[in-house]
């Protein structure tokens, strides 16, 4: 049986998503397309592979034989797509580079550097808390706090962030910090982001109370401290170079974050995507007192 592997393509994206819209938003096609294919995938192999349930597609005992095989197939097909990429000996392309919001503000602060330096080269910054797949080259590059448990991934230490409290100039901070920390107000992570460098800190001098103003993003948490809606930690590169805001005390030592670089084995020896590294490496190296918050 010759099986088209467009067709396992579509198969295994709808058990995995489980509804024909959500799998068609994934492959960039119609839902009607994701049906056919999945009906004609069905009449070669000669039985049903979902159970088509009201709200969802679950896959049958075939259709479960036939993912981890189907999966297999994939971790080649992307194994092949990387090393093909790898064997270009040119300095030129699209190289994508993920990281969180406020570190994409950095790198995105310092485009015209970059693009000076790699003139051949097109830059995608995508900013996202969440890790992009190295292996599904949802992205070339990331940025992150942490080096994740996954084969395959390659990681170089750029540096240390620093943070400090930060206020808007006008804004009044009395001059018994920290202990009058609980008497003004507050703006920190919600629920969902507690983990944000800084949050476990001021929580703690907060006596556990929550900030008066939350939110889920850097940048909406910097502009909330801009506006005067209260104090904030803040990165300091993110909070040093804005002449709207004061720093309210010095660096805090107990709130720091490590950067990482983060790249696929297979893609590390990319010429466009070595060059974007080794631009990146020297950006933090330069950008090392204002990093630490030392500028």
């Amino acid at each position: 049986m010759d099986t088209n592997w467009d067709d396992l393509r579509v198969f295994l994206t709808l058990a995995r998503e489980g509804t024909l819209t959500t799998a068609a938003k994934a492959l960039g096609v119609s839902h009607p397309t994701v049906a056919r294919r999945v009906r004609a995938l069905e009449k070669q192999i000669g039985a049903r592979l979902f159970e088509r349930l009201p709200d969802r597609f679950a896959p049958t005992s075939a259709g479960e034989k036939l993912i981890s095989d189907t999966e297999a197939m994939e971790r080649a097909a992307l194994s092949i797509g990387r090393r093909s990429a790898g064997l270009s000996d040119t300095v030129s392309g699209v190289v994508r580079l993920s990281a969180g919001e406020a570190m994409a503000t950095l790198i995105a602060r310092h485009l015209p550097g970059l693009r000076e330096r790699l003139r051949q080269i097109e830059f995608e910054v995508i900013a996202s808390h969440t890790l992009a797949n190295l292996s599904r080259r949802e992205a070339d590059l990331l940025i992150r706090e942490q080096v994740p448990e996954l084969g395959g991934i390659v990681a170089r230490k750029l540096g240390r962030v620093a943070y400090a409290v930060y206020a808007a100039r006008d804004f009044a901070v009395g001059r018994a910090m920290p202990a009058s920390l609980a008497d003004v107000p507050w703006i920190g992570f919600d629920d969902d982001h507690s983990y944000m460098p800084g949050q476990h800190w001021l929580q703690e001098r907060l006596g556990g109370a929550r900030p008066a103003v939350r939110c889920n993003n850097w940048l909406v948490l910097h502009e909330a401290v801009r506006a005067g809606a209260g104090l904030a930690v803040l990165p300091c590169y993110l909070g040093d170079p804005d002449p709207t805001l004061k720093r309210v005390g010095g660096v805090v030592p107990e709130v720091f974050a490590d950067q990482w670089l983060l790249v696929h084995r297979d893609l590390r020896a990319l010429p466009r995507v070595r060059a974007v590294m080794d631009a990146v490496v020297d950006l933090f190296q330069r950008q090392r007192a204002l990093l630490e918050g030392r500028s």
